[in-house]
């Protein structure tokens, strides 16, 4: 339990923002489940599922949710599996 007065702050802010990842995270993953999903249907909607995705991602990469190179790396996987159905 914080004794001072920064510290009680600090423990506010810390639940805000734990709070704020915790939707912008499960957000991206529902939609990166999405996409594997229509990925393994073959389904012609994998395309913008990704974009969208891509998106989600991006934006908790910028959040400081996930670093800039797990998102990069998130978005290639994701992309490889959607552009295997188109090729196939």
């Amino acid at each position: 339990m914080a004794n001072h007065s920064s510290a009680e702050k600090r423990q506010r802010q810390n639940e805000k923002l734990r709070i704020r990842n915790k939707g912008v995270r499960s957000e991206m993953r529902t939609q990166v489940k999405k996409v594997l999903t229509s990925v393994e249907g073959k389904d012609p909607q994998a395309s913008a599922d990704l974009n969208e995705a891509t998106r989600l991602i991006n934006r908790a990469a910028s959040k400081g949710i996930l670093k800039k190179k797990t998102a990069s790396r998130k978005i290639s996987r994701l992309s490889k599996c959607v552009h295997s159905i188109a090729t196939a």
